[in-house]
């Protein structure tokens, strides 16, 4: 076995590597403290769990208890991104080997192959893992439920290893195939949930400045398509509709015929240009449906931007290597369909745009941590999403943390373990349109109003929506590249009551008189009372140095209903109303 570098464990103690985060730190000393077979760590997109995993396997090498490591990826790409990390830490891994090659080079220490692939040949790959003291790395083992042979083969081919690690960043599944080597215990209501020997979430990561915050920018507006019956209909992206109606009108949004993509697409081009002026690598991410769309995603950015995006479609050979160049790069944007939506290491994505009809809280969330990765203080990651009461529901609940349920009855695709795995396949793998779906349905027209902002559990706009162009757009386009979030949140305040001031001063006292809630729209009140919310939760978090979203999270355990952007009239006034108790009380649930 080659000689481990100088800058890892018995040359240079781990505990005083000064490149290692506090939690890496915690959750080692905890692994090292107990010294246990199984070790489940979660950690949200971005936080490194690479760079802990190299680390424990460094120092299990150092001191002889393994002598091997294998590492489980789910894509392709990720083996060649675990192997070239691995090398830099002074651990070589082979990315190319098969579970039918038998043996490697004896320059490698380890070997990185693909949860496909052990299933294909489990018995190799447990001779591999008995011949030698084996730690095995499951990355992103959540997938090792994707499919009942994924479980079975990972079971089969890890169980006589030394030592195994599991890491994921969403720990969450929608079905009940229970996950190899991670431990269920008996929630509050009985059901098993998995049980992690180590959590680092996204609001601690948040707070430590190892994550970048999220300013969610989300576009409504018009749509018009004809069904297969010949029946033209007109609807509101984001106003109360059935699930067909809603996955119908997302879908004309969507279309790059239409006017809705070029606008958000040129509005994310501006918030890209403003985010360079402080972070001028800066890069942008269109996540797509499918090739078809990826491509014309492509040629409208090209238009906008006067640059051709770099397009990576997950059947092309030189997929990883159009992301490795791309990220070594400064060019403006990638448009993807299945290669970035988890695992891939991209630190200078900051503006993103979610085009895509999948819409379940794990693809979400997967999506999303591409943008979070942060590299200095100050960053904030913008995505750009089409305003569909599930996906504000999701990014206004970035913060909460799931575990894997066994056994919980599945009542709808709104429950947040419904099961996306026929989404999963359909928008990762096909990637070509449903030839049902064309017969089905036709999209006629679209146009894209800017509806609002949400970022740390709140939300910010104008009242009504407003045109794409507009100043006030870009009261939020133009935001700063660079701000603490504390800085952001007060902006964001300043921008829409600057706004809401010259609105005012401009209307007539009739128009005055009449602003009352009782006397607005539904959508107008609904905005009203959002604000409400938003400017007494502000109040208390000046006021007791609370979260935005801790607050927004305890009102919604306290009061029910979902998150604030998709909440009801009563949902908010009960809010504001439990909130204005505490602020008379100080002291939160």
């Amino acid at each position: 076995m080659p000689a481990l570098s100088p800058a890892w464990p018995e040359r240079a103690a781990w505990g005083t590597a000064p490149s290692l985060r506090a939690w890496q730190k915690a959750a080692m000393a905890k692994y090292f403290a107990e010294q246990p077979r199984d070790f489940l760590a979660v950690a949200t997109p971005g936080a490194g769990k690479t760079t802990f995993a190299l680390s424990v396997a460094a120092e299990l090498l150092g001191r002889r208890i393994v002598e091997r490591i294998i590492v489980v990826a789910p894509t392709e790409h990720l083996k060649l991104q675990w192997a070239e990390a691995a090398g830099r830490a002074g651990i070589p891994i082979d990315p190319t080997y098969a579970a039918g090659k038998g043996k490697t080079s004896g320059d490698y220490v380890g070997v990185a192959v693909t949860y496909a692939g052990v299933s294909v040949n489990p018995l190799a790959m447990r001779i591999r893992a008995e011949r030698f003291k084996t730690l095995v790395i499951l990355d992103e083992v959540h997938h090792a439920g994707d499919a009942l042979s994924w479980g079975e083969g990972v079971r089969e081919a890890f169980e006589p290893a030394a030592r195994r690690l599991a890491l994921t960043g969403t720990p969450f599944r929608s079905d009940i195939n229970p996950i190899p080597f991670v431990t269920y215990a008996p929630g509050p209501d009985g059901i098993p949930r998995s049980v992690a020997d180590y959590t680092y979430g996204y609001a601690h990561a948040l707070a430590d400045h190892v994550v970048r915050p999220v300013l969610f920018m989300a576009y409504s507006g018009d749509m018009q398509w004809r069904t297969r019956a010949g029946d033209e209909i007109s609807a509101r992206l984001g106003e109360p509709l059935t699930k067909d109606l809603t996955n119908q009108a997302l879908r004309t949004a969507l279309d790059p015929q239409g006017s809705w993509m070029p606008s958000v697409l040129a509005a994310a081009d501006k918030r890209l240009s403003e985010v360079r002026r402080h972070v001028p690598d800066a890069g942008g991410l269109v996540i797509a449906t499918d090739q078809d769309s990826a491509r014309a995603y492509a040629k409208l950015l090209k238009q906008i931007s006067g640059e051709s995006p770099t397009v990576v479609l997950s059947d092309e050979k030189l997929a990883s290597k159009k992301i490795s160049a791309f990220t070594a790069s400064e060019d403006r944007w990638m448009v993807a369909v299945r290669m970035v939506s988890e695992g891939v290491d991209v630190p200078r994505l900051a503006v993103g745009v979610y085009a895509t009809t999948t819409s379940t809280p794990l693809f979400f969330a997967q999506a999303v941590g591409r943008f979070v990765r942060a590299r200095a203080r100050g960053e904030t990651a913008s995505v750009f999403l089409p305003s569909v009461p599930s996906l504000l529901g999701f990014a206004s609940e970035m913060e909460v943390e799931r575990d894997h349920v066994l056994g919980r009855k599945v009542s709808d695709e709104g429950d947040i373990f419904a099961a996306e795995d026929e989404l999963l396949a359909r928008a990762n793998e096909s990637e070509s349109a449903s030839a049902e779906l064309e017969m089905s349905f036709e999209a006629l027209g679209s146009e894209a109003r800017f509806d609002r902002v949400l970022f740390d559990g709140g939300e910010w706009g104008h009242a009504g929506e407003v045109h794409v162009g507009s100043e006030e757009e870009m009261d939020f386009l133009g935001i700063p590249g660079l701000l603490e979030p504390d800085q952001m949140r007060e902006l964001l305040r300043q921008r829409q009551s600057d706004r809401a001031r010259k609105q005012k001063a401009v209307a007539t006292p009739a128009e005055v008189a009449g602003d009352t809630v009782a006397q607005l729209s539904t959508h107008e009140q609904l905005a009203v009372l959002r604000r409400e919310l938003n400017g007494l939760v502000a109040a208390w978090h000046h006021r007791t140095g609370q979260a935005h979203g801790i607050t927004h999270a305890a009102l919604r355990k306290e009061c029910g209903g979902p998150a604030a952007a998709v909440a009801n009239a009563e949902q908010l006034h009960a809010r504001i109303d439990r909130i204005r108790e505490w602020a008379a009380t100080r002291k939160s649930s």
